[in-house]
């Protein structure tokens, strides 16, 4: 996520640790450096303008001048001014309206429908149950698309099929919803073009039919300053009360998602993290500030943790590591914990600290390498999971052709978990200078 402005501001970032005084000449050139990462990340010329301008003013005064550290006080001042441009985080609002109603609006191919599904699926794990609304009539199969997701996720669905008009279908919904006491109501809506005059009144019709409480409109965050622009022009139409940035995995420059907030004054208040269905996450304008300047987003990977990651279990194997009783099986149990949270350069991402150390990590350091450490611990027997100390020779080239692996594959892994055994011993035997340290409970479970 945002890779490229990540590397640009590291590069920034270390230019300026070397000085150990900082001049007005150096913050000049940092400034006009920051101001060319930023264009070059797609940001709109504005926002850049004012950002960069409010930094330059904080980074000449005395907090920076007479710091110790002034080149960390420079980042310190940039996370802030990118706090500010990203606006305040904005909570759903599904606290009015009998019942609630959310109209999601975008263009074709930004992710609606699944959006819709993922926001759908968020609601209910916070005890709310939500109706979708199938009024996409015009895109072939988005109802039966809708469907589906509505079955995979235990989440009901209203369709009235491609024939009724969306307006009367989206009120129709609303009478539904009420008889069957659904919580909030989730209207689905087909793509359009911003300037497509027939399809943005037939949108605002259906705005007027069902009175929502939020209007989000979902846009592709890899489009850059064109989702700054479609959202402008939805606004003017809609008065539109929030905006899902989907694809934001996926975009390495970041422009759409620090344009938006300034150009529309529409506040951010979903990112769309990946294509899984639980991919969505509530915006936070303080964590995403955190991953664009490498800085990881501890908060986001607890969450992912907390949903993914069995609590006994966790506790279980907290107590094996300060025993020192991990083997093999454990391991694996974890990398399956591990796989649930998400890619693993994305879970690697949000650790702090870690940002540097991924680049110069091997290109197939990825999800199939855990899938690779996976075959090779399922292709041995209970035994040799528990004690690895038996596999002979014989035995690992037995496992390698089982798994589809080398027996040097083999090797690195038996060699890289008797490490990490031993580290684990250290830290949960060794002492600091308040006596024992103890690892917290599944420590390895997050």
């Amino acid at each position: 996520m945002f890779n490229v402005l990540q590397d640009k501001l590291e590069a920034l970032f270390g230019d300026l640790a070397k000085k150990g005084v900082l001049t007005e000449a150096d913050v000049d050139r940092a400034m006009r450096e920051l101001r060319l990462a930023l264009l070059d990340a797609d940001v709109q010329f504005g926002v850049v303008k004012d950002l960069v301008a409010r930094v330059k003013e904080r980074a000449v005064g005395a907090e920076v001048m007479r710091s110790l550290s002034p080149a960390q006080q420079v980042v310190t001042i940039v996370y802030d001014e990118l706090v500010a441009t990203l606006g305040k985080a904005a909570p759903l609002d599904i606290g009015r309206g009998d019942p609630p109603v959310i109209v999601m609006a975008g263009l074709q191919g930004a992710g609606k429908t699944t959006t819709a599904a993922k926001l759908a699926l968020l609601l209910r794990k916070k005890g709310k149950r939500a109706l979708l609304v199938a009024c996409d009539t015009r895109r072939p199969a988005a109802i039966a698309q809708l469907e589906s997701l509505g079955k995979q996720l235990d989440v009901a669905v209203y369709s009235e099929g491609a024939e009724p008009a969306p307006p009367d279908i989206a009120e129709r919904s609303i009478q539904f919803a009420r008889r069957g006491a659904y919580d909030v109501v989730l209207v689905d809506t087909s793509g359009r073009l911003q300037i497509d005059e027939p399809l943005m009144e037939e949108l605002a019709e259906i705005t007027r039919r069902v009175k929502p409480t939020e209007t989000l409109l979902v846009v592709d965050a890899m489009t850059g300053q064109e989702a700054v622009n479609v959202a402008a022009a939805f606004h003017a139409r809609l008065s539109l009360t929030g905006l899902i940035l989907t694809k934001i995995d996926g975009d390495a420059r970041g422009g759409a998602a620090l344009s938006v907030r300034a150009v529309t004054g529409v506040p951010i208040k979903f990112l769309g993290v990946g294509e899984k269905t639980g991919a969505l996450e509530a915006f936070e304008p303080e964590r995403l500030a955190s991953r664009i300047l490498g800085r990881g987003d501890l908060a986001s990977l607890l969450e992912r943790a907390a949903e993914t990651v069995d609590a006994d279990e966790a506790e279980r194997m907290g107590r094996k590591l300060q025993s020192g009783q991990f083997d093999l099986q454990d391991f694996l149990t974890q990398m399956q914990q591990l796989k649930k949270m998400g890619p693993l350069r994305e879970i690697m991402g949000l650790i702090p600290g870690l940002g540097k150390a991924m680049k110069q990590l091997p290109a197939d350091v990825d999800d199939g390498a855990l899938k690779r450490v996976e075959a090779i611990i399922l292709s041995m027997t209970p035994r040799e999971r528990k004690k690895p100390d038996v596999l002979n020779g014989s035995r690992r080239r037995r496992i390698a052709a089982g798994s589809g692996t080398s027996v040097p594959e083999v090797n690195d892994l038996l060699r890289n978990f008797k490490s990490m055994q031993t580290m684990m011993k250290r830290l949960s035997g060794g002492k600091s200078s308040g006596g024992k340290m103890k690892l917290p409970p599944g420590l390895l479970g997050i």
